[in-house]
């Protein structure tokens, strides 16, 4: 008992607080946040730089084709008929002697004849960017072309790349507002989802809490009868029987105690998944019949009778051990709450490859009320279920559900029918073993 409860003292350590799950969720949201600002840093940068080689992009072609069109031009018709050519709305275009000076204009930078002269002297047109004091950028693409007359001159498209700088500026204000708006939904959605993601450990908590305060209250009690009994037998000097009297009460209280605990124990191991399963062919029927005759010395003690209905060989694959502690439960609970002088039967049949075991008592039943938590741990139901009309004390609420998880563990099913009055059966079924995989050769 010592080893179950340091096994239990060292689950607790575990048990999150309130703070630290609300302190959870916060982190959790801040998390979903920052991943998607990171995410967002990273594709607005990508968009940013692709938009802005787009932009560059567009000026460029937007920019050739203008000196294109002008050197066409001037190809076709000469200087003097490129020259009228020179008012776009949205860009400079210049026409350059073979000497970089300009044909029909003036106040020309010095920058964009000295880039005209580069382009004659490269023999090839090109695009050049100049950086001028009042933070503008200019941008200007240099065409050279041959007039009819055989004279050779540069036409030259400039634009300004503010308006570059006015589309990026309106990207980005786009950009940084609908980022802002996603983060707000993402905070939001984040913070759900956080509470969605936690809800089963908030679950988790709150049923360890209820299992350890109940299992404190169940074992209070016994613990205080044992205190009780020790105490009244040191007040005085007494005779040996009632020494006696006294050590057997406190012997069957410990004995409670300890029962107590190794079902905590079980359920625990259960939950943390520790207990481990052997799966082997066995057979139900053999299980059934020593079952009964192991609980045939408690009948005797309540004045019950046990029968064996039907009984037909019946093969499954499980856990022996485990198997017997289920049809025990069942037994020990019939037996528990039948009446004095009446029968608890037990079957064992075997229909459709599926074995199938059942326990009936003939019992006060169980309310429909109740029936939906007889499987709750420490759930006991009222003194309609108990003998001669008092609640039975003997048990903890335990054993259905540790009956639950049993029959859950050999992919089984349980179910339980009670008409008021009239009695209880319990039916567990369990699969063809040759639907269960895992099987030991042992």
């Amino acid at each position: 008992m010592g080893q179950a409860i340091d096994w239990a003292n060292k689950r607790q350590k575990t048990t999150v607080a309130p703070q630290s799950l609300r302190g959870l969720r916060l982190r959790l949201t801040a998390w979903y946040v920052g991943t998607l600002l990171v995410i967002l840093a990273f594709v607005g940068i990508g968009l940013f730089a692709t938009a802005t080689k787009r932009i560059d992009s567009d000026l460029d072609d937007s920019l050739r084709d203008a000196a294109r069109a002008m050197a066409n031009v001037v190809r076709v018709r000469g200087a003097d008929a490129a020259s009228r050519y020179l008012s776009t709305p949205d860009r400079s275009l210049i026409l350059f002697d073979s000497s970089g000076v300009p044909v029909g204009q003036s106040n020309v930078d010095p920058w964009l004849g000295e880039f005209a002269r580069k382009s004659l002297t490269v023999g090839r047109s090109g695009s050049t960017s100049h950086h001028e004091e009042s933070d503008r950028i200019l941008r200007a693409y240099a065409q050279s072309v041959r007039a009819p007359d055989g004279r050779v001159f540069v036409t030259m498209a400039v634009g300004d790349e503010i308006e570059v700088e006015d589309t990026y500026r309106a990207f980005i204000s786009v950009a940084v507002v609908a980022a802002l708006f996603a983060l707000v939904l993402v905070g939001l959605g984040g913070w759900f989802i956080a509470a969605k993601s936690i809800e089963p450990v908030e679950r988790a908590v709150d049923q360890m809490r209820r299992f350890m305060a109940d299992a404190a209250h169940e074992l209070r009690t016994p613990l205080t009868v044992v205190r009780g009994r020790a105490e009244v037998a040191l007040q005085r000097e007494r005779d040996r029987p009632e020494y006696e009297e006294a050590l057997r009460g406190i012997e069957r209280e410990a004995t409670r105690v300890g029962r107590i605990v190794e079902d905590l124990l079980m359920l625990a191991r259960a939950d943390a998944g520790e207990r481990s399963i052997e799966r082997q062919r066995v057979f139900l029927d053999d299980i059934v019949l020593d079952s009964a005759e192991a609980a045939k010395a408690l009948a005797v003690r309540r004045e019950v009778r046990i029968s064996v209905a039907e009984f037909e060989e019946a093969p499954i694959v499980g856990d022996q051990s485990l198997v017997r502690q289920l049809i025990m439960i069942l037994l020990d609970n019939a037996i528990k709450f039948s009446p004095n002088g009446s029968l608890v039967q037990i079957g064992v049949w075997r229909a459709n490859d599926m074995a199938t075991v059942s326990v009936s008592d003939a019992g006060p039943g169980i309310p429909p009320d109740q029936l939906k938590h007889v499987f709750e741990r420490f759930y006991r139901g009222d003194a309609a279920r108990s003998r001669a009309g008092t609640t039975s004390s003997e048990g903890a609420g335990l054993g259905l559900s540790i009956a639950q998880w049993i029959a859950e563990q050999h992919a089984a099913t349980i179910r339980i029918d009670s008409v008021a009055g009239k009695g209880t059966c319990v039916v567990v079924q369990f699969p063809p073993p040759a639907l269960v995989t895992g099987v030991s050769s042992s």
